[in-house]
């Protein structure tokens, strides 16, 4: 079920690829663009793969009903995840802002910023967020084991979805602007957005509690979820700041660029997985957590090598061959992509093996809920981790 899910990610990751090589005029024009793109589809995966881990556990657990009822827990992660994705979107933009002024000679405002990530993070977010409830239903009612499948076909439909209406809400930016008294426009509307997002926390804060059902959970997810969420924001913006800085490189080798959304996409997807399996384990009882890894661990170690030899070289060879059909061909070989690809991806494996199992452990040791730290902090180091190896594999071979 994993490597299905994993394969049909790689897939759709492609396509944001192609879309990300096809907006060359859009990431020229406005510094700290690719920042931007690669915070918000790393955030939207934080976000939602959490609450999928979150309905996995449920799931697992028998507390889990497909109902949007309040006081469910269908409806206290929608409640949550909506008001992580506003108050995200506008942290996001502001501080986007700020490393496009101060490195990259940026010179758009803040309020245009924060009307990007804000507009593009609220359409995403619930386009992702239908799907990761009809994984659900679907996971509820086939009796599967969503831990395996939704982190990969979350962190692939926030991709390929955050990016296009992140594009979109560029297009609208500069519409505005062209109009008279556009960058008024622009500042009112990023307005609404900060008034609408307070509101709606503190709607979720003010709601009424009862003991008797999960009408305290929204306000309990947002609690736990939201400082862990801004530390990752760090990580993510991280990550972007590396990928800007090889905007050049990028741009002239188009499979690199075609092939990046998929390579940071399935080490996402991976430690997600891991991440949800290993949250499952601890919360049943069936793995044990010790400073060493149990022999429970190292067989989803093993699980997580097979899965990701097999999709990075699949990811490879079609961004290879995409680049000739959309892109008109390839500076770069195909035994040299899919070298670089397959170094990169099992050094990001081993990595995230790692450091997923002493995250849940440290979660765990803590008394934190590992559904809800585990995949935000790994998916965030993992994001610029995985940067950092495959700009680092690209500058040895090429």
């Amino acid at each position: 079920m994993g490597l299905a899910a994993l394969i049909i990610a790689g897939t759709a990751d492609l396509f944001a690829g192609l879309l990300l090589d096809s907006m060359e005029a859009y990431l020229l024009l406005i510094p700290g663009m690719m920042v931007l793109i690669y915070c918000a589809i790393g955030m939207r995966g934080n976000i939602y793969g959490a609450m999928g881990s979150r309905i996995g556990t449920a799931m697992h657990m028998g507390t889990f009903q497909m109902s949007f009822r309040r006081g469910t827990v269908l409806r206290a992660n929608i409640d949550s995840t909506i008001c992580l994705t506003l108050t995200l979107s506008v942290a996001m933009g502001a501080v986007t802002w700020a490393v496009a002024t101060y490195m990259f000679n940026g010179t758009y405002s803040i309020w245009d910023f924060v009307f990007i990530s804000s507009l593009g993070g609220l359409l995403s977010g619930l386009i992702v967020m239908m799907f990761n409830v009809l994984i659900a239903k679907e996971g509820y009612k086939r009796d599967w084991d969503v831990d395996n499948i939704t982190a990969p076909l979350i962190a692939a439909i926030g991709d390929i979805v955050t990016m296009p209406l992140i594009f979109f809400s560029t297009w609208i930016f500069l519409c505005v602007l062209k109009v008279s008294s556009g960058e008024s426009i622009i500042t009112i509307l990023a307005l609404a957005f900060v008034v609408a997002t307070v509101l709606y926390c503190v709607w979720i804060a003010r709601a009424e509690v009862s003991k008797r059902d999960f009408s305290g959970e929204a306000k309990r997810i947002i609690k736990a979820s939201l400082p862990v969420l801004l530390f990752c924001l760090i990580f993510e913006i991280g990550a972007g700041i590396i990928i800007q800085h090889e905007e050049e490189r990028l741009l002239e080798f188009s499979v690199l660029l075609i092939m990046l959304p998929a390579f940071l996409n399935e080490g996402n997807a991976l430690s997600g997985m891991l991440t949800s399996r290993l949250s499952s384990m601890i919360h049943l009882g069936t793995m044990r957590t010790k400073a060493a890894p149990p022999r429970e661990a190292f067989e989803n170690f093993a699980i997580m090598y097979i899965c990701a030899t097999l999709t990075f070289v699949y990811i490879g060879a079609i961004a290879y061959f995409a680049t000739f059909l959309f892109s008109g061909g390839s500076a770069i070989g195909l035994g040299t992509s899919l070298l670089i690809i397959t170094i990169a991806g099992i050094l990001v494996t081993t990595l995230l093996n790692f450091l997923s199992y002493y995250v849940a452990l440290l979660a765990t040791r803590f008394g934190l809920d590992p559904d809800d730290h585990c995949i935000p902090i790994t998916s965030s180091i993992m994001d610029m981790a995985g940067a950092l190896v495959l700009t680092a594999v690209v500058m040895l071979f090429i």
